[in-house]
């Protein structure tokens, strides 16, 4: 596989206060995004860099669960998961050091729950960014008929 690079910019806009923008994606999709409130001149309900690594990895683990999901024939008719990333100070500096993700899957039959379990495994081994963080990532799922 070739080397993928993925262009992101970020203008600030003022105080606490940026916009996160791409020039490979259209223009009205743009994140606000800030330091979050427990921290000095933070400033609640806006996305901040810590909500964002952990949607990113809540969401290579969904997209590598679907993909997994359909290549091993998975029959599930709903998908969800919450994460809960945890920001700790490590020797001195802040750091993100777990991600808990918690998927909630249905499927119709409860002879698929090991198949089930097999799928989420290997796709959180095989989630790209999952791989490339120093964060332990723990999965706690629940299955439902």
């Amino acid at each position: 596989m070739d080397a993928h690079e993925y262009v992101v910019n970020v203008d600030w806009k003022a105080d606490r206060l940026g916009v996160l923008s791409s020039v490979e994606l259209p223009a009205e999709i743009n994140i606000e995004v800030a330091t979050p409130p427990q921290f000095p001149k933070g400033i609640p309900n806006v996305w901040s860099p810590e909500h964002l690594f952990t949607a990113a990895v809540v969401s290579c683990f969904m997209t590598t669960f679907l993909s997994i999901a359909e290549n091993s024939k998975l029959d599930f008719s709903k998908f969800s998961c919450s994460a809960k990333g945890k920001l700790e100070q490590v020797e001195g500096k802040l750091k993100m050091t777990s991600v808990r993700l918690q998927p909630s899957i249905c499927i119709a039959d409860t002879a698929q729950k090991e198949k089930v379990a097999r799928v989420m495994q290997k796709a959180e081994a095989a989630c790209l960014i999952s791989n490339s963080i120093t964060a332990s990532v723990q999965l706690n799922p629940t299955l439902y008929v």
